[in-house]
This record gives C-alpha cells, structure tokens and sequence, in this order.
C-alpha cells in the first residue's frame, strides 16, 4: 500500500516531465521549434497578374503554393515571388484543420520577401515563432522544410556550398546569397520553402537548380535587413551607392592613374541623384576603401562573416537608407575623402522600372497605336529566358539604365499597333523607342498624351529612335475611331495613367 502511495505520484511526476521535456531536458518551445509543425504554416495564394501585352485585361489566376515561416509579432515570412500579384491568400496549419485567409503587410521585390498577417490573429495563437537563425557559414548543414501532399513534414538535409553576390528575381541589386547542395523533391508545395537549424530559422529557398541540385537562399542577414525595416515603422529598404566600376587588374592603367599597391576599383559611372553623385564622386575616381575596408582591385573587401565578398555587401545590407558611409578615392594623383549618406533610389526617375508592384500598367492607345512605358515586367512577358528572347534594344536599356544620360526621363515604347483604318501599312511596327510627338520630346506617358493635344495641320507626328524615324496620323480620323476600336479590342479606356 506504502509503495503504491509513492509510485503514483512519482508516475504522475514522469508524465509532467514527458509533457514538459524530450527526454533530454529541453522545454516545449525547444521541442516545437524543433519539430517545426507549430512554426511553419502552408501558404496558398491565388494570383492574377495583369497582361503587359495587352495591359488593359488581366490573365487568367494562378494558384500559387509555398511553406511560411511564423516570426515573432504574428508575422508571417515567405517570398514576393508566392504573393505576387495575390487577389487571395489562404492559411493552414500543418497539424490541424481549417483554413484563414491572410493579408500581404509588406513587400520588397528587391529582397524577394514578403510579410503576411492572418486576418483572424487567433489562428496563430497556439504556434510557437522561429527566431532568426545567425553565425551560418559556407560549409555549415541546414535543412530544407517541405510539405508532403499528405501534409506531414518532409525534411532534407544539405551543405551550404558557397556564400556571395548575386542578383534576385526582380531587380539588378546584388544581395548576399547562400548556395545550398540538397537534392529536393519537386513536391506540391514547393515554391517558397523555409531552411532551419538547430529550431532556427536560415534563409529562405528562392531558386533551385534540379539537374545540380543546388538551391539559392536568402540568407539571414537579408532577412534581418528587412525585418529591422518592416519593424522600424517607416520602411526604407535597401540603399546603393549608385556607381558603376570595373577591376583595376590592368597594370599599365594602374601606373597611368598613378596608383601603388594592389586595391581600388575604375568608377566607369556615377547614377545621376544618387548618393555618390551628391557626394562628389566621379567618373574616372578609384575607391580605395569603404567605411574603413580596403577593397581589391575586383572590388572585395574582408568581411568579419563571410570574408572576401563584394562590397556592395557592406553598402547595401550591412548599412541601411540614411547611415554615413565614408569613401576613401584616388583622384588626380592624391587620396582624399568623401561622407555620403546611403539612400533608396526614386523610382519615378529610373528610365526601366524593375518591378510594378502589382500595380495596373499604364497605357495610351492614339488610333490603334498602343504607347507603354518600359518596365522589368513587360519584358518578363516573353518568359524565364526574357533576357535573350525579348528585344535586345529594351534589354540593353532596362539593364543599363544607369549608365543613361542624366534626366532621361522614363522609356515610353510603341509596344503593338492594334489594326484600324488609321493604321494601315503601320501593323507591323512594335517595340519601338518613341522620341518626340509632335515635335515635343517625350519622358512620360503624360508627356505623350499632353503632345498629342496640339496635333500639326492636323496630323500625330510620331518620332521614334529607330526606324521608321517617324510616322503620321490623321489626327480627326483618330477621334471618329476611338469608339470603334473601344468595342473592337474590348477596351474599358483608351488610357490608363
């Protein structure tokens, strides 16, 4: 009877502690974070981009699937790539029934992240957050989360291979990436597909390679770059310098310039307004260190982390929009000093916008002449291999646009003439570079519109930068058939700025 009195209580103690630990001492957190069903959730997105072929209509939705990691405060971290475009998104839990629809807080398509927050703040309420995993370097084991279509956990174990530079989804900033060598299984739910160790969260997959079983991360010191944005309340995201350079390996230029030693970088461009530009930087200057850290003739410098990497690095995701950055150059023979403040450039002013953000596109059709403004995403309609398949003239200036003239003003095209009795002989033009209309030079759609109300003896002069160098419009025929063309090519306007 004694022994029953102590045995049963001591069982009763047992059970706590298994409730409680693993066996091995760790609290529930640990256990949760560790076996992650508590701290990721499946993500569904419908999405309905807009046709930038004919950007008065919208395509057909898409449903678009991934794994979301859940931070502290309620947030939910996945990719823009999962929720571009999203009319709806949907939440479930890995180890529970029922569905709630989400809402996008924030988005960066610089840094391919993306915050959501459930609408219904309960259904997160018994999950357990993922900290922000640090101190991952080449050579270190993560794992990637996937989802099985059974909805239980599937988990695959890889190396990261090599940490550097390298260019997103959507824009030219280079970012830090991780490289990691796993072989995924191309599973439903795979398009955005958090990496963790140790119960903590490591980067995000945003591309994978199947033939060399490679995927590319977003590491964590982007994540946390974004996360201290979105958390500073006035979200700024990531800065440039605004330069273009190429390597010094040339020693004859490097004796030419006067220079000693092996560092420093040509700067070939300054971006007009940017932060170097205000500055003082120069065309033709050498940078020979940032904030402190020599740069090589490739332009590396040694990072604490992660070693000799590129210093855009140190300026776009170690620094944020507003910091003081010192630039120590080379000019005329004698090193001196510039202070700049790193900043976010205006998108208003880039001749190609990189991404737009869901918005509707802008468009003018004058007589069947259907007038755009260059953009990443019109090019992107010609697909993944955009860069080789899309026309060569717009891929040159949408990735060199830095390099334009200053004030150049945004790119409008002719990207397709819809055929109409003004048009005649013209159905064939597209894609072309409009320079002036009506004798007034063009850097905006509105531009074009404001041109087109002053028409010459009655006629659209249209002036383009190849060729034909320029064609005409009967300027009264375009009025009498612009309700045709409206119900012809089922146009809700024949204008959308």
């Amino acid at each position: 009877m004694n022994l029953q009195r102590l045995i049963k209580p001591l069982f009763s103690i047992l059970v706590v502690l298994a409730v409680l630990t693993d066996g091995s001492g760790a609290p529930t957190s640990v256990i949760a974070k560790n076996g992650l069903t508590h701290s990721v959730l499946r993500v569904q997105s419908t999405n309905q981009a807009y046709d930038f072929f004919h950007p008065w209509v919208k395509k057909e939705s898409v449903s678009r699937r991934g794994v979301g990691a859940l931070l502290e405060g309620g947030r939910i971290l996945v990719t823009a790539e999962l929720i571009e475009n999203s009319n709806l998104i949907e939440l479930e839990k890995v180890d529970a029934p029922g569905k709630a629809t989400a809402t996008v807080e924030l988005v960066d398509f610089d840094c391919n992240l993306a915050i959501l927050r459930p609408d219904d703040p309960t259904f997160i309420e018994e999950m357990v957050p993922l900290r922000l995993e640090s101190g991952l370097y080449s050579g270190d084991e993560a794992t990637v989360v996937q989802l099985e279509p059974n909805g239980e956990l599937a988990k695959t174990t890889g190396r990261i291979t090599s940490v550097t530079i390298g260019g997103y989804p959507f824009v030219n900033l280079g970012l830090l990436v991780f490289k990691l060598s796993a072989p995924l299984q191309q599973r439903d739910w795979s398009f955005t597909l958090p990496v963790v160790r140790d119960g903590g969260l490591c980067g995000l997959v945003m591309r994978y390679d199947s033939r060399n079983q490679t995927s590319e991360l977003i590491p964590p010191p982007v994540i946390a770059h974004f996360l201290k944005e979105v958390s500073s309340g006035t979200y700024r995201g990531f800065a440039r310098l605004g330069v273009s350079f190429s390597p010094l390996r040339d020693p004859q230029l490097r004796q030419y310039l006067g220079l000693e030693g092996n560092g420093g970088i040509y700067v070939k461009k300054v971006a007009p307004d940017s932060a170097a530009a205000q500055a003082g930087l120069q065309k033709g200057d050498v940078i020979l260190a940032i904030n402190g850290k020599a740069l090589d003739q490739d332009g590396n410098y040694e990072d604490p982390d992660f070693g000799k990497i590129l210093f855009s690095h140190l300026t776009n995701t170690r620094m944020h929009p507003g910091d003081l950055c010192e630039v120590r150059v080379f000019r005329d023979h004698k090193p001196m000093t510039l202070s700049l403040r790193t900043e976010v450039p205006d998108e208003a002013k880039q001749p190609s916008k990189a991404h737009s953000g869901g918005k509707p596109p802008k468009y003018v059709v004058l007589g069947g002449l259907v007038f755009m403004e260059l953009s990443r995403d019109y090019l992107r309609e010609w697909g993944a291999a955009w860069r080789d398949k899309a026309p060569q003239r717009l891929v040159y200036f949408d990735t060199f646009q830095d390099e334009m003239p200053e004030n150049r003003g945004t790119i409008v095209i002719l990207s397709q003439v819809l055929p109409s009795p003004g048009t005649i002989g013209y159905e064939h033009l597209e894609n072309l570079i409009v320079s002036r209309v009506n004798g007034r030079e063009i850097k905006s759609l509105e531009d074009l519109v404001a041109a087109a109300e002053t028409p010459g003896n009655g006629f659209q002069k249209v002036e383009f930068e190849e060729d034909p160098k320029m064609i005409y419009l009967d300027a009264q025929g375009i009025l009498e058939t612009s309700m045709g063309l409206m119900d012809q090519y089922g146009l809700p306007a024949l204008q959308r700025l």
